[in-house]
């Protein structure tokens, strides 16, 4: 199996690193599970090609919204330079609306958001009723959400020329022996009910399955001699390129992680990209698409 870093770190690890860098940030310990969603965005700023993320989170100390913007218009192969980022707790410090202005190599970017109407599901991101809207130097670089009028509006930015990729998602999903999550392969593509099964407690030789709309699409049995590994499905007649990583779920703590990662369009015998540049770099010139990360939590 090739070795998979997570598509959102600096540098590159194994997915088991990546998957225990992660229990900080998520917060399982005491029931207090945080649950966070990071987006990330192919974009433009002045021409330059950018990565945009955007993190929704929710705790039970509140809600909040960070954005940050890296460069990756560098001829290096790392990730990108960090232009600017930005913490946002609209909920717990009542700034539902609002704009922060961040100095940036070259220029200025601006963050407007109104989440004051905003309406929520299950997880942390809104549904409706919100935006967020990343803007340089009047340029619009990233629109977010169904209020795109009053955006325009707000930021008195000028249209883009060409809308901002959406280009991985990675989730904190919990569970004791399923795991849900709604999965979107492709930009505006059919949103899709998500399924990971996999029962370890006091199975000598436990089973994973995974399901997309309720249909079973890859089952790994022996998962004591497969914690790691690489199976390709179809998805809409597409190939997507799944990635498992459940070593910990299997001899870790029982409150830990296994991470899996849905890769559409890879090609054939590629590795994956390492950092924010690579991606985007592979991407354009090998045809590699959207990446799902999910960090699945057991909680006993």
């Amino acid at each position: 199996m090739r070795d998979f870093p997570s598509c959102f770190g600096e540098s590159g690890v194994q997915i088991a690193d990546a998957a225990s860098s992660s229990t900080s940030s998520a917060g399982t310990k005491g029931g207090a599970a945080q649950n966070l969603v990071t987006c990330l965005y192919r974009a433009q700023l002045a021409g330059r090609p950018c990565a945009i993320s955007v993190t929704w989170s929710r705790s039970l100390m509140g809600q909040g919204l960070s954005v940050g913007v890296d460069d990756l218009s560098g001829s290096g192969s790392g990730s990108g330079q960090c232009l600017c980022k930005a913490d946002i707790k609209p909920w717990l410090f009542s700034k539902k609306k609002g704009s922060r202005s961040l100095d940036a190599d070259g220029g200025k970017v601006d963050i407007f958001w109104d989440l004051s109407g905003a309406r929520f599901g299950a997880g942390p991101e809104p549904l409706e009723g919100f935006y967020v809207a990343v803007v340089f130097d009047l340029e619009l670089a990233l629109l977010l959400g169904d209020m795109r009028k009053e955006a325009y509006r707000k930021t008195g930015a000028t249209r883009p020329v060409s809308n901002a990729a959406f280009v991985a998602r990675r989730e904190h999903i919990y569970g004791k022996k399923l795991y849900s999550a709604k999965a979107q392969f492709c930009d505006n593509g059919q949103f899709h009910d998500l399924v990971i099964e996999c029962d370890t407690l006091g199975l000598k030789d436990p089973c994973l399955e995974i399901r997309i709309d309720k249909k079973p699409v890859m089952q790994v049995k022996r998962l004591a001699w497969k914690f790691r590994g690489n199976q390709t499905i179809l998805v809409d007649g597409l190939p997507v390129e799944v990635f498992w990583d459940v070593h910990s779920w299997l001899f870790g703590s029982t409150t830990s992680n296994a991470v899996f990662m849905f890769q559409t369009c890879q090609a054939p015998e590629k590795s994956m990209p390492w950092s924010y540049s690579q991606i985007f770099r592979e991407s354009r010139a090998q045809g590699l698409g959207f990446s799902l990360i999910l960090y699945a939590w057991k909680i006993e």
